[in-house]
């Protein structure tokens, strides 16, 4: 697989670093994982259980929208229940088994619909056979169309839009959360649009949408304090929640993948250490949740070796954090049963 927006996955490279699996009875709860079925790029339930059966005990896993499945036909807006039909039927299959995929499932509606939106809420809820559990609609957005995917590319401001929030207004009346997916410089507008909706749980995908490439290579200082005051700001309300996780992404710049060898846990923890710890710091333990993003940071490093290096960044939390990072607050905020 490649693309200007994906890295590569290279199987023969990952399998250069093999590392012991640490602290293997330490239960997980995987926050973020998807299906892909693109050109070029396959990877299903088998692929994802494949790789969390490599040694973690992954206990479960929430499933989160990848435009995979859609339906092929009827009214646009209902197309993407597809995808929550689908993956509701795979979860069904495996239920039974370790990990149990999909125990939750965020799907993609159209919040842009405004209240009207409530009917495709609703066609998922049903689909989602008591798994759907919250909503994703991206709103990356940068200057330098080159960091968006084009498959998910959003409008400036989306974030402001008055029925985009009057969408997002819609999920708390049916226990829905909403996943926001962004870039750094769009957390005030985050936080504008959390403040707005105090009673719907908010989580921040991937530490907060940190860009490191392009114009944004070169002013570390400068991303960093703009993120961290970003961060800082959203965490004073208590509706909002992160994910730390997603840094094996082409934007954000630490180019794991140019190594002539695959990054060691300790080397993981060496990059992530800056971003990861003042989230914790911030939200605390128990508004902060792992997640692997795979199959998207498996062109930087292995499943294993990821979850190791969570394990090596909290080696000095004590047992309650630990079980709140791990599996607590993703079981809580995901309402996993």
């Amino acid at each position: 697989m490649s693309s200007t927006n994906y890295l590569a996955v290279r199987a023969d490279w990952l399998g250069l670093n093999e590392e012991e699996v640490l602290d293997p009875g330490l239960r997980i709860v995987d926050a973020h994982h998807h299906f892909y079925e693109r050109p070029a790029w396959t990877y299903l339930a088998e692929d994802f259980l494949d790789d969390a059966r490599t040694g973690h005990h992954v206990v479960a896993s929430v499933y989160v929208q990848a435009q995979t499945r859609y339906r092929a036909n009827g009214p646009a807006a209902l197309k993407p229940v597809g995808e929550t039909e689908f993956v509701a039927e795979v979860a069904r299959q495996h239920a039974a088994g370790v990990p149990e995929v999909a125990k939750a499932i965020v799907g993609h509606a159209d919040l842009r619909l405004g209240a009207e939106v409530r009917e495709v809420l609703e066609a998922h809820v049903h689909a989602g056979q008591g798994r759907f559990k919250g909503v994703r609609h991206l709103s990356t957005w940068d200057a330098d169309a080159s960091l968006v995917n084009p498959l998910s590319a959003a409008p400036r401001g989306l974030l402001m839009d008055k029925g985009y929030r009057q969408g997002v207004a819609q999920l708390a009346a049916l226990g829905l959360s909403y996943d926001a997916w962004l870039f750094f410089h769009q957390l005030p507008e985050l936080f504008d649009l959390a403040k707005a909706v105090p009673e719907t749980p908010v989580v921040i995908d991937h530490c907060g949408g940190i860009v490191r490439i392009g114009a944004y290579d070169g002013v570390p200082s400068q991303v960093f304090e703009t993120w961290l005051r970003g961060m800082r700001q959203l965490s004073e309300l208590p509706n909002v929640y992160v994910k730390l996780g997603g840094l094996g992404m082409r934007i954000n710049g630490f180019a794991f993948d140019k190594g002539a060898m695959p990054p060691t846990s300790h080397q993981l923890v060496d990059a992530w250490r800056p971003w990861m710890e003042p989230c914790i710091e911030l939200f605390g333990a128990h508004r902060c949740m792992f997640e692997s993003n795979f199959p998207v940071d498996k062109g930087s490093y292995s499943y294993a070796t990821c979850w190791n290096a969570f394990k090596r960044l909290t080696s000095s939390a004590g047992a309650d954090e630990r079980r709140a990072l791990f599996e607590g607050t993703a079981s809580r905020v995901y309402r996993l049963a």
